[in-house]
C-alpha cells in the first residue's frame, strides 16, 4: 500500500537541487551544455551502461559525429564501429535513424517539448523528459531505474515498479513533486540530482542514508524498509544457448559476416556462427572448405540480459578456394584492420587473443 502521506512532498525538489549543487556529479563531458544533440547522445549511451564506460565512447563518437547532421549523413556501417563494445546495439541503430528523421522531417531542428521528443525513434518518456529538462528547462519528470528507487523508498510506494499501476503512481508522484516546487526550479540540477542520488546514495544494496539529503523525510529510512523497497521484480530463469564460431584466416585476412539489423549484435561484423561444430563442418563442406585441420580453441561464455551464450571457437588457417569470393554480407578483413571493424565485445576479445599486436581490445 502506498505511504505517500508519510513523506513530505513540499520542498522535495528544492532539497534535491541544493544537494546536487554541492554534492552531485559535476564535470562529466556532457554536462554544462544546452545542446540537445549532445544531451540526447549521452542519455542514450547511459541507458543500461555505467558512466565510467560511457565517457570514452561519448568523446570518440562526438569527435567523429560532432553534430546532428554529421550523424544523419553517415551510413549505419560508419556509425556502428563507434558503438561496438557498448552493447544494446538497437540504441545505435535508433540513434542513427532518429538523426535522419530530424534532418529530413524537422529540417534538423531538435524538438523542444518532451511530448514531441518522445515520438522520435528510440526515445522513451523518461529520456525525452531528461533531454527537455537539460536542454530547455522544461518541467517534465523523469523516471529511470535509479529514480524509481529514490521515489519508492522516499514516498513508500510498494509493488513491482515495472507493473503498470505502480509505474503510473510513480509518474504521478514525480509530476506532483515538480508541481509543488517553486516556479524558478532549476530543472537541470533537479533532474541531475535525482540521477545522482540514485547512483550514489540510494543504491540497491546498502544505501548511504547518512549522506542522503532526503533522509529526514524518507519513509523507508524512518520505517527501516530500505531492503523491501523497491519491491524486487519476479526473477526469470536465464536461458542458455550454444554456438560455434569460426576464425577463418587466409593470406593475412579473417572472414567476417555482418549480422542482420534485428537480433543480437545487429548490424555489427561477426565471425561466421553456427549451431555447433557439426553444423560448421557441414556449412564449410558445402563450399569446398576442409575443416579437418581446424583447431578447437578455449570455449567461453558471454552474458546478455536474458540469456547466456556459450561460444565454442574454432581456428582454421590456410587456403579456402570456396571463399575467394565471399558470399553477400561477408568480407575478408586484413588482420591489421580488425581493430577498426565494428565487432561485438566477445569477438573483439577472441580476435585480440589471436592477434595481440593489432591492439583489438
Amino acid at each position: 500500500m502506498p505511504a505517500t502521506d508519510a513523506a513530505p512532498i513540499a520542498g522535495f525538489a528544492e532539497t534535491v537541487v541544493r544537494w546536487q549543487r554541492t554534492s552531485g556529479r559535476h564535470g562529466l563531458p556532457w554536462q554544462g551544455t544546452c545542446d540537445p544533440y549532445r544531451i540526447w547522445l549521452s542519455e542514450i549511451m547511459l541507458q543500461q551502461t555505467q558512466v565510467a564506460t560511457v565517457v570514452d565512447y561519448y568523446q570518440r563518437f562526438l569527435a567523429r559525429f560532432p553534430d546532428l547532421r554529421a550523424l544523419a549523413q553517415a551510413s549505419q556501417d560508419e556509425v556502428m564501429p563507434y558503438w561496438a563494445g557498448l552493447g544494446y546495439y538497437a540504441r545505435a541503430r535508433n540513434l542513427h535513424r532518429c538523426a535522419r528523421e530530424i534532418c529530413e522531417r524537422l529540417d534538423g531542428e531538435f524538438p523542444r517539448r518532451a511530448e514531441d521528443i518522445a515520438q522520435l525513434p528510440g526515445i522513451g518518456r523518461s529520456t525525452a523528459a531528461a533531454i527537455a529538462a537539460f536542454a530547455y528547462g522544461e518541467r517534465a519528470p523523469i523516471m529511470d531505474g535509479n529514480v524509481k528507487r529514490v521515489f519508492t523508498r522516499y514516498f513508500g510506494i510498494y509493488g513491482n515498479p515495472a507493473a503498470r499501476a505502480v509505474e503510473q503512481q510513480l509518474w504521478h508522484t514525480a509530476q506532483a513533486a515538480i508541481d509543488a516546487a517553486d516556479a524558478g526550479l532549476d530543472m537541470g540540477a533537479y533532474t541531475q540530482g535525482l540521477m545522482d542520488l540514485g547512483a550514489g546514495c540510494c543504491t540497491r544494496g546498502v544505501p548511504a542514508c547518512a549522506q542522503c539529503p532526503l533522509a529526514a523525510g524518507c519513509y523507508a529510512r524512518l520505517n527501516s524498509r530500505q531492503h523491501e523497497l523497491p519491491a524486487p521484480k519476479p526473477r526469470k530463469q536465464a536461458g542458455e544457448r550454444q554456438c560455434a564460431m569460426l576464425v577463418l584466416e587466409q593470406d593475412g585476412r579473417v572472414l567476417l559476416e555482418q549480422r542482420p539489423s534485428r537480433g543480437i549484435w545487429g548490424g555489427l561484423w561477426c565471425l561466421p556462427q553456427y549451431e555447433d561444430a557439426q553444423a560448421m563442418r557441414a556449412a564449410c563442406g558445402s563450399r569446398g572448405i576442409d575443416c579437418g585441420p581446424a583447431q578447437r580453441m578455449v570455449p567461453f561464455s558471454h552474458t546478455f540480459t536474458h540469456f547466456k551464450l556459450h561460444i565454442e571457437p574454432w581456428l582454421l588457417r590456410g587456403t579456402a578456394p570456396g571463399l575467394q569470393e565471399p558470399a553477400p554480407g561477408q568480407a575478408w578483413v586484413p588482420v591489421g584492420e580488425l581493430a577498426g571493424a565494428a565487432l561485438p565485445a566477445p569477438v573483439k576479445k577472441l580476435l585480440g587473443g589471436l592477434y595481440p599486436a593489432d591492439s583489438l581490445i
